[in-house]
């Protein structure tokens, strides 16, 4: 029993982060429990559950699992939150988040509220998602599935052998624009663990302090990473995918894809750790041959947020298939940033989903983008 009206918030989060709930500590009144894998729940947890609480924020399987045991119900639960839903539900999370809400005892549709945040949301998850939601509104803020003005990006061809000296040219570039000596912040992607340790060694080595996070670190380690570099005492974090979603980090100034991803919702979230809330920053990705497959998604993409495309890109992107999008996408317009309600394909059954007049779409503007950005946005390196 929590809440003032004695109802509960149930938040599901795709991985074990931190993060979350710690947000939850610091911006409410309330009694947030973090229910995750690599955490003592067994003692701490389950005892704080036990004396109630207001907002659970769990992953799929912890809870399914704290469910079947029943150590925990739902029947209170009056909003629902999946975070990162797109991924959630393409990630093989969907049998888990079925058992979730349909086979125990939430309260259905209509009696609980079910909200879902992403910044892509491609079609095919649309209708996926669409089982769990009860005339809905889809609310697009901003450019989803898209990158704003505020980022300023940069694809720049470079070999692999080439990787290590040009990311070194960049990082000096940056300490010499840094403020009194300040390194700014910089979030190095790669591609696999063992590249993200082999190239944080390498950085150290060569006097630039840096720190990782990938799946083979523990949930303390990865905090430990996350606090050493908003503090600036590693000011390069090396990760993997793991950090592309979730993370609210202020003060990233530059993004660099040192290893491109195969999906351009990857990059999207990815370049979305920096320029955030407002702020400008900056996205350098490493481009080669062996990224050719995501030229033409990746022009598009620049294209749409007002950014320079290279010629060379151009040329790649003119003869190269369009494969860039995530596997159950299909290559859908506009990276899921439209209602799919609305495509004519999917009213042709005969449903008229936009009947009854609570059913509407939350477009800032017409063609499904809301908000806007203003022009003459300054690089982080300015």
């Amino acid at each position: 029993m929590g809440g003032p009206e004695g109802y509960i918030s149930l938040v599901s989060v795709w991985t074990a982060n931190a993060q979350a709930g710690y947000h939850l500590w610091e911006l409410t009144v309330f009694h947030p429990i973090l229910m995750w894998k690599e955490i003592n729940w067994r003692n701490l947890n389950l005892r704080d559950l036990e004396r109630g609480v207001d907002i659970l924020v769990a992953t799929p399987g912890r809870l399914v699992d704290l469910l079947e045991r029943a150590r925990v119900s739902l029947q209170m639960i009056r909003y629902l939150a999946l975070d990162e839903a797109d991924r959630m539900l393409d990630m093989g999370f969907e049998p888990q988040i079925r058992k979730i809400v349909e086979q125990m005892d939430m309260p259905p549709q209509g009696v609980r509220q079910t909200m879902l945040f992403s910044a892509t949301f491609p079609k095919e998850i649309q209708k996926l998602a669409s089982d769990f939601l009860s005339n809905y509104v889809f609310l697009a803020v901003g450019r989803v599935g898209s990158s704003t003005d505020l980022i300023v990006q940069r694809v720049e061809f470079v070999h692999d052998t080439d990787k290590r000296s040009h990311l070194m040219d960049l990082l000096h570039a940056q300490r010499a624009n840094g403020v009194h000596g300040k390194q700014y912040l910089t979030l190095v992607f790669v591609e696999t663990k063992k590249g993200a340790d082999s190239l944080e060694h390498w950085l150290c080595m060569n006097g630039f302090p840096a720190t990782t996070i990938h799946g083979d670190r523990t949930q303390q380690e990865r905090e430990q990473a996350l606090r050493s570099f908003k503090s600036g005492v590693t000011p390069i974090l090396v990760a993997t995918d793991v950090a592309a979603r979730g993370l609210d980090i202020p003060h990233v100034a530059h993004v660099v894809n040192f290893d491109l991803p195969n999906d351009i919702d990857d990059y999207v979230h990815r370049i979305g750790r920096t320029g955030r809330a407002g702020k400008t920053g900056l996205a350098t990705a490493f481009f080669n041959d062996n990224n050719s497959s995501l030229a033409k998604a990746l022009s598009e993409l620049m294209q749409e947020a007002n950014q320079e495309v290279p010629a060379w890109l151009s040329r790649y992107a003119a003869r190269s298939p369009y494969v860039g999008r995530n596997r159950r996408s299909g290559g859908g317009g506009r990276f899921g940033g439209r209602d799919f309600r609305r495509d004519a394909s999917f009213n042709r059954g005969g449903t008229d989903y936009y009947s009854g007049g609570n059913s509407s779409t939350g477009y800032g503007t017409a063609g499904g983008y809301g908000g806007g950005y203003g022009s003459g946005v300054t690089s982080a390196w300015d």
